[in-house]
């Protein structure tokens, strides 16, 4: 069952990780700043994490927990095993080629991924460097990959949604430690960065064993079970993956601007927080918990699950992206400019924030729309939708980048997002697969007028608290805890008045958890 309760596991997870994130980031800008071993250093973690995104967490997720989930319901624990054994020694395999064959080809995977580095030798010469140590990364968290998919078809979700936390504390601990130069801390990092993924595979493997799924490696065999999942992959390279793909694209468009990589990237790691908060926490507990109440013959069940995930992302996730645009520049000063990070890029960094936040609410409904597809075992709908929506991307970018610079990347990805969210609603609703009942159809309306009046609260409160960038970091920190407050509350008021939420549903959810 889609339940509150398993959201707030998998969500309270990702924002323990995500804090750590933050002051990882921020020990990052302070450090390296947006000169060229931010940039290099950046390439060597967005390579490995996007193939991670895309083909461990995307396209294999995609597939696998539909697959194993069908695989437990109709076999049980023994079965389900057998399956997953299979698949790891295939996996393993095949991961092990892409590895050495990406290590000897790494100079020209930068040249491809970041073909701007060429205009300067030693960000090249870093980025070859620092990705040639992290590539690793991908190996063991496709593993984890597996793993957590495994777990979340058992409705554990609290040990998979706590493994991102050892990068970042591994990352902190790295940053607070070793001293030196940039070179040398960038390398440093990019060793951690592969000991976390290792770190996180061990963490797994003692869940799934005290989960009864302890998995043996068995000789690589193409079986029937493995040649499907392996099918149901290929278009979920895409399908599953839209966000990783428009980052890989806007990286790519960046590097031919100085200082761009690192301005996408900052705004990125500020948006990603409720993305990954709301977004990725409905698609985490929403796909099991659809793929069994299909799987049961209970489609009423289904559309009441999809209904109930789009309102509570969109919930959550319109008054952040009003809060993230409104007060983008207070958020991106308190937050980064120290150090190394001047003002002027806290100015570049807050538009392109602005623009980012745009596309969030789209970005957290494809996450449930796509689930759709996938416990029905279709993911060759997402990828046509998401391969029109990377179109749109690259389309936007390109023409946008070379007058605009990085402001054209950012309004590229925010309006692809929207493209891909609304192909995936409306195929859905033709099929019959996604049809608002009445409490949707009475909440979203209300959102919409409580969201435009938040909008109105944070910005009085910017003018009034905001104190400039000439004040320091603590005043900064404690004004932008006053505007958040403000718009906390605002929004809280605005809610209830407006019944977007009543006081009914609070007890209830109060007796329910």
């Amino acid at each position: 069952m889609f339940s509150l309760r398993s959201f707030a596991t998998v969500g309270g997870m990702t924002l323990l990780s995500r804090i750590l994130g933050f002051v990882r980031e921020v020990m990052i800008a302070q450090l390296f700043g947006t000169g060229p071993i931010a940039d290099a250093f950046i390439v060597a973690m967005r390579l490995p994490n996007l193939l991670r995104q895309v083909f461990a967490e995307g396209a294999f997720s995609a597939a696998f927990v539909p697959v194993f989930t069908r695989h437990l319901t109709e076999r049980g624990m023994s079965g389900a095993r057998i399956f997953a054994e299979q698949v790891m020694a295939l996996l393993l395999v095949a991961l092990l080629i892409v590895l050495v064959a990406a290590e000897l080809a790494m100079p020209w995977l930068i040249h491809i991924f970041a073909p701007g580095f060429d205009a300067d030798p030693m960000k090249f010469q870093a980025a070859v460097l620092f990705t040639s140590i992290t590539f690793p990364y991908i190996v063991f968290m496709s593993l984890c990959a597996l793993q957590g998919g495994m777990l979340n078809g058992l409705h554990k979700f609290a040990e998979n949604a706590v493994a991102p936390v050892i990068l970042n504390a591994i990352l902190i601990a790295t940053m607070w430690f070793i001293k030196g130069d940039a070179l040398f801390v960038g390398e440093a990092l990019a060793w951690s960065v592969t000991l976390s993924g290792l770190v996180q595979f061990l963490w797994l493997a003692n869940a799934c064993r005290r989960a009864g799924l302890a998995l043996r490696l068995p000789l690589p065999r193409l079986t029937p079970d493995a040649v499907q999942l392996f099918k149901l992959m290929i278009p979920g390279l895409f399908g599953a993956s839209v966000v990783q793909i428009n980052l890989a694209v806007s990286t790519i468009l960046a590097s031919l601007h100085a200082g761009s990589v690192s301005f996408i990237y900052y705004a990125d790691r500020l948006y990603q927080l409720p993305l990954a908060l709301i977004g990725s926490a409905i698609g985490v507990v929403l796909l099991p918990a659809l793929t069994r109440a299909l799987r049961s013959g209970d489609p009423q069940a289904a559309m009441h699950m999809q209904n109930r995930a789009l309102e509570l992302g969109l919930v959550l996730s319109l008054p952040s992206m009003v809060g993230l645009i409104v007060a983008a520049l207070p958020i991106v000063t308190t937050v980064y400019h120290r150090g190394a990070f001047t003002y002027d890029d806290a100015e570049a960094v807050s538009i392109a924030l602005m623009i980012m936040s745009a596309g969030l609410p789209a970005y957290v409904a494809n996450k449930a729309l796509t689930a759709a597809f996938l416990a029905r075992e279709d993911t060759t709908t997402p990828f046509r939708q998401a391969a029109i929506s990377v179109a749109v991307n690259i389309a936007i970018s390109f023409s946008l980048t070379l007058p605009f610079g990085y402001i054209g990347v950012a309004i590229g990805a925010m309006v692809s997002a929207w493209v891909n969210a609304i192909l995936l609603g409306t195929i859905l609703y033709r099929r019959g697969f996604l049809v608002l009942d009445a409490r949707s159809k009475r909440t979203l309306p209300r959102l919409l007028l409580a969201c435009i009046a938040l909008g109105g609260a944070t910005w009085g409160a910017v003018y009034v608290i905001w104190p400039g960038q000439q004040a320091g970091t603590e005043l900064q920190a404690l004004s932008l805890i006053g505007i958040i407050a403000v718009g906390a509350v605002a929004f809280a008021a605005l809610a209830l008045l407006f019944r977007v939420v009543g006081i009914a549903e609070l007890r209830n959810l109060r007796r329910r958890r």
